[in-house]
């Protein structure tokens, strides 16, 4: 007789699940981002929320919180109730380099998220003021290595990726070089136009106009390949740092505790937006970035690798941020 009903509960159970995501989502959802109207992933979050409502006929609402080197947004998601109709889409660092460089964060990157799936991934430009004494990689490592700490570059912000990135760059090429942190991409890259310093890492679509304009040289691409559409730049890896990339990417999260159904139905919907051809013309080309849906075991997988990479990166540095 126990058995029977224990057999029942579980079949109850199982159609309550398959119930969750043929249902969902039963309200408006919200997608929170981590970081200010403007930047790359509130432009990605617009263009896959339109479509979701489309798909879903729901409204898909794109909340910015930015703060707190994205913690302020992951924070809210992760207190939100475990049903899917509260999002998370931010950049790599929220999973991969706040753990290892934060002493004490706002949330657990393993017990409060559920990994959905990678959306985009921008490539970074190593660029430089005109004026620099190298037009290269490998022209800028010797130099690095003639005048060590004297050559410096700006960051959007302590454990960013255009921070990162570069320690990367110092460690692997064993040069040293001097970071000037700022709020923001853009005040940085003003300065490096200005003169003011001398180089930094960038995403390529931010990079472009001030490149084809002479007003920045691009010494690098920190991409795998060489970009299709500009086989003419070399990327950094060639300039005599094998396996080298310089990247950041964004990623959608739920809940912890969201039913692994709703994941897969969220999972499903948001990849035919990525991978179709009309979205990769129309959005990721324009934005100069590339699509890295996966399954969320796949996605899971790259926070692993990039978590592991950058621990190794912040602690070599010693970074750490109370």
């Amino acid at each position: 007789m126990m058995k029977h009903v224990l057999l029942a509960v579980i079949g109850l159970i199982g159609c309550a699940a398959s119930a969750n995501a043929q249902t969902f989502p039963t309200r408006p959802v919200s997608i929170i981002v981590t970081s200010a109207a403007g930047g790359a992933a509130d432009a990605t979050a617009r263009a896959v929320a339109g479509q979701l409502a489309k798909s879903w006929n729901q409204q898909v609402i794109v909340e910015n919180k930015p703060g707190g080197n994205t913690q302020l947004a992951a924070e809210y998601v992760a207190k939100a109730a475990p049903d899917g109709h509260t999002l998370l889409l931010g950049p790599d660092v929220t999973f991969t380099v706040n753990p290892h460089l934060y002493r004490k964060l706002s949330y657990d990157p393993i017990k409060d998220f559920e990994p959905i799936t990678g959306l985009t991934v921008l490539h970074q430009a190593l660029v430089a003021h005109p004026s620099l004494a190298a037009d290269s990689v490998p022209g800028l490592l010797a130099l690095a290595k003639t005048k060590p700490g004297v050559l410096n570059y700006g960051t959007f912000g302590l454990g960013s990726a255009g921070h990162l990135n570069m320690e990367a760059l110092e460690a692997q090429a064993g040069v040293r070089l001097t970071a000037v942190h700022y709020r923001g991409a853009a005040p940085a890259m003003t300065d490096v136009i200005a003169g003011h310093i001398q180089l930094m890492f960038v995403s390529f679509g931010s990079a472009l106009p001030s490149w084809k304009s002479g007003n920045l040289k691009l010494l690098g691409i920190g991409s795998p390949e060489r970009l299709p559409d500009y086989p003419d730049l070399p990327t950094v890896a060639e300039g005599g740092l094998p396996g080298f990339e310089a990247r950041s990417w964004f990623g959608l999260f739920a809940t912890g505790g969201t039913p692994h159904d709703v994941i897969a139905r969220i999972n499903a919907d948001v990849r035919r937006i990525i991978e179709a051809d009309d979205f990769r013309k129309t959005f990721l080309a324009q934005q100069m970035m590339q699509s890295i849906a996966s399954t969320p075991e796949a996605y899971a997988e790259l926070i692993r690798t990039d978590s592991r990479h950058w621990s190794e990166v912040i602690r070599a540095a010693g970074l750490k941020v109370e």
